[in-house]
């Protein structure tokens, strides 16, 4: 594991989580591979390096190569998609979905099965997490659920709600993580299952991929290669950066230490432009010489990014439970730089 990897787990790890909670349960986490389901992973696997917890982790995946070598001794491996009822012999105390896509590259040339995989995998997952009477299910969601903010809007808390077009191939994203918070409410009212909803603002660090489309990772791409970083737009929109590590802390406080079904998770001082960042990332790097240029072209449709140009997550309530974010959008973005050139 790498360092930047140890430091970050060592962190998750201190935070004041009912992490007892965990002690010789069977622990359920799909999407394994990426960024999110990977930290959480490795995070229960140290729980179990460190305080002999004995936790029993499966991971869902449909490619086992892509799962951390050093990871895959110590872990049952479920191959297949999450879109298909999932059919094992264990009971899960705990399931934490992880798996969708995030790539806006996958929602313009794939929105049917992006919605399929948030939906289908939401029904699949809980309807497993129902037949294991399992104490938690954590379900991933985004902050797209919000869309657009009307103009009277600037902080979105959980009960505030701004416009996403259903009508929008684009939607598949948004529309597909809506109706999976629906089907945790229901499941909730209906069989009393212990459903939680995490909303993440724009999430970044080791484990993300630099290909997938997404502005910060076009950024980080550039920085690695030295290149001038590239902008495809003016550089308006306004998004909330949450560092890996931070994030991952916050879905354990919201699995094990919340009463209420969702919270934001949003670093809000850490709320630039996209043009703020791509200058914040010249900066820090002088000796890479790169500078910030500007390539818009003339249709900008059907990219795959979200629409939304505004809307910050309020975190107060999970706040609220005691966690704050560790690393700053300087110090975060700087960590994954070290990551990705340490790999």
């Amino acid at each position: 594991m790498s360092r930047v990897l140890k430091e970050d787990i060592e962190i998750i790890i201190k935070e004041p989580i009912n992490w007892e909670k965990l002690k010789g349960s069977s622990v359920l986490v799909t999407g394994a591979s990426g960024m999110l389901g990977s930290y959480m992973m490795r995070t229960l696997l140290e729980l179990n390096h460190q305080k002999g917890y004995g936790i029993q982790v499966f991971a869902l995946v449909r490619n086992p190569q892509k799962l951390p070598a050093e990871c895959r001794d110590e872990i049952q491996i479920l191959q297949q998609d999450v879109t298909k009822p999932i059919v094992s012999d264990a009971a899960f105390d705990y399931i934490i979905h992880a798996a969708s896509p995030a790539s806006p590259l996958i929602m313009r040339k794939d929105p049917v099965g992006t919605i399929a995989a948030n939906t289908l995998g939401a029904y699949n997952t809980l309807e497993l997490a129902r037949q294991s009477n399992a104490k938690g299910y954590l379900f991933i969601s985004s902050r797209e659920v919000y869309g657009q903010p009307y103009a009277d809007q600037k902080v979105f808390t959980e009960d505030i709600y701004g416009l996403v077009d259903p009508l929008d191939p684009r939607s598949c994203y948004p529309e597909g993580k809506k109706a999976a918070e629906t089907m945790c409410a229901c499941y909730k009212q209906q069989y009393g299952l212990n459903t939680k909803i995490a909303r993440l603002a724009h999430t970044y660090g080791p484990g993300m991929s630099i290909d997938d489309g997404r502005v910060q990772a076009d950024f980080l791409r550039n920085v690695v290669n030295r290149e001038n970083i590239v902008l495809k737009s003016e550089g308006t929109a306004v998004r909330t950066y949450t560092y890996v590590s931070d994030a991952v802390s916050a879905l354990f406080y919201i699995l094990l230490n919340s009463d209420e079904i969702v919270y934001n998770i949003s670093s809000e001082d850490s709320t630039v432009s996209i043009r703020q960042l791509a200058e914040a990332l010249v900066e820090a790097y002088p000796e890479r010489n790169m500078k910030l240029v500007f390539d818009i072209p003339e249709d900008t449709g059907n990219s795959g990014c979200a629409p939304f140009t505004l809307g910050i997550l309020g975190s107060g309530k999970l706040r609220a439970l005691g966690w704050s974010p560790a690393y700053g959008i300087k110090e975060g973005f700087m960590r994954t730089v070290d990551f990705l050139e340490e790999e």
